[in-house]
């Protein structure tokens, strides 16, 4: 049965309105997409503008890195004239013998820089600066401990170093005293080469009846109740160890810089120089002076509006800015403070803004694998914003921006790091010399992060320039610290 016009017709109609109805949607589907892509470029497009403005905010160009060179040796000296008259504190370490290759026997050394501490026992053979052996064990101080009493503190630390000798030493002879470098990485007012009280316990530490004494006494009380024949011969922070161990290698060694989770400098100043202590005296004419740079400050310094919100929020607003811009406790903040704005105004890592919400929640080392990552998907970054930031979702762009933004932080922290260095290079007159100069490095952001090595070993070349730098050598080490207590034990023991 055929189907009649007016049939035909309704048909038509039912099929017009049908096309007219997917036509319609086809355009609201296509003005969805492409207000979507709108949307996205404006958010990428907000992205780079803030990428841009925090790598323009971070600039160090090679006058700004030459102009906190200049504040950097300003600073030194007025720290050497008076106690107070400049953020860096310049204090005197007392150590005016540096070991020279000619120490020879076995010595012990205590390294206790944090949470943990490690115990070295340490052989010298006089002939070609030889270290035969070095033996270390490492030791968790338990958490009642931090907060506990001075005696506590280190009647534990003593026990475990008369096991260690008892396990190390086959036989010993009870009358014999054992030399033992205390490698003490607090604040300390020194008084001599084996003494110094402690002006404040830092990095989770809380003993208050130690404020104020003698850290080498307590450690030397706590020695002699566990009748361990053992004499504290040094007392040194663990700059001043590194700087040792680089002299014992090589005499031109002059100064030493750790760049780790914190940062500091010395080197080795000219009696002459110490304005304060007038009619100070060393048989060598010099003295190790521990620079605490991670106090230092300058306008120069390139702070933008993320490092004065880390400040402000941080246990001690106001103090360690230099330390909050280039060592590994901040770095990996700063970093995420950065992804949380964007997060926050760009919506380009999804549901992430939770996730970039908690403070340190991205650590240095997080950030230098990120940067590191050499693989065409950037699978490593991926990995740690999954499983440690828990960013499920972060397109390969998105990706490229972490990168971007690791680059940028540790670009800026290595080339001021360097201009510290250079500072310390024209405080002692090497920066226009062609003499040898070689500074001793360590720290786990120098010695484990390739690319800040990379970046600062650059800027000291830039700064100097290409023939002067040839001059200056910087030597990495580990475990400068602790071997280095050691040997500044040896260099005073041989002395006696």
């Amino acid at each position: 049965m055929g189907i009649g016009e007016g049939g035909r017709k309704l048909m038509g109609r039912v099929g017009f309105g049908v096309a007219v109805g997917c036509a319609v949607v086809s355009c609201a589907v296509a003005a969805v997409l492409v207000a979507r892509r709108a949307w996205s470029r404006l958010r990428w497009r907000r992205a780079v503008e803030l990428l841009r403005e925090f790598e323009e905010g971070c600039s160090t160009s090679i006058g700004r890195l030459r102009q906190l060179v200049d504040a950097m040796t300003v600073e030194m000296n007025a720290g050497l004239a008076s106690d107070g008259a400049s953020k860096l504190k310049m204090l005197l370490t007392f150590v005016d013998c540096l070991p020279d290759g000619k120490e020879t026997g076995t010595y012990y050394a205590l390294d206790l820089g944090g949470t943990n501490f490690r115990i070295f026992r340490v052989q010298l053979r006089e002939k070609d600066s030889m270290i035969l052996m070095h033996q270390v064990e490492s030791y968790l101080i338990p958490q009642h401990l931090l907060m506990a009493s001075s005696k506590d503190l280190f009647d534990f630390i003593a026990m475990k170093l008369k096991d260690f000798v008892d396990r190390v030493e086959e036989e010993y002879e009870l009358d014999l005293r054992m030399e033992l470098g205390f490698a003490f990485s607090f604040p300390v007012r020194q008084i001599s080469v084996s003494s110094g009280a402690l002006i404040r316990w830092t990095k989770g530490f809380a003993i208050a009846d130690t404020i104020g004494k003698d850290v080498a006494q307590c450690l030397g009380d706590a020695i002699e109740r566990r009748m361990l024949n053992m004499h504290v011969t040094a007392l040194v922070n663990n700059t001043v160890g590194l700087l040792a161990l680089g002299h014992y290698y090589d005499k031109d060694t002059v100064a030493a810089v750790v760049i780790g989770t914190g940062t500091n400098a010395c080197y080795i100043e000219s009696t002459e120089a110490i304005i304060k202590s007038q009619g100070l005296h060393t048989d060598s004419g010099g003295m190790v002076v521990s620079i605490e740079w991670g106090n230092f400050w300058s306008t120069h310094l390139p702070k933008t509006s993320y490092d004065i919100a880390l400040d402000v929020e941080s246990s001690n607003p106001h103090d360690q800015g230099f330390e909050k811009m280039i060592s590994g406790m901040y770095l990996g903040d700063i970093v995420r403070r950065v992804l949380y704005r964007i997060a926050v105004e760009c919506d380009v890592f999804g549901d992430a803004v939770c996730c970039l919400a908690v403070p340190f929640s991205l650590s240095t080392p997080m950030i230098a694998a990120m940067h590191e990552d050499d693989s065409p998907e950037l699978s490593e970054v991926a990995r740690i914003l999954r499983e440690d930031l828990h960013m499920l979702e972060v397109s390969s762009r998105a990706r490229r921006l972490v990168v971007s933004v690791c680059d940028v932080v540790t670009r800026r922290a290595a080339r001021l790091a360097a201009a510290g260095i250079v500072g310390i290079l024209k405080k002692i007159g090497r920066a226009e010399d062609n003499s040898r100069t070689v500074i001793a490095m360590e720290g786990g952001l120098y010695v484990g992060y390739a690319l800040f090595r990379e970046y600062l070993n650059e800027a000291v070349i830039e700064i100097l320039g290409e023939e002067l730098a040839q001059n200056v050598v910087l030597n990495m080490f580990e475990d400068g610290s602790g071997i280095g207590a050691a040997l500044v034990a040896a260099a005073y023991a041989s002395k006696r």
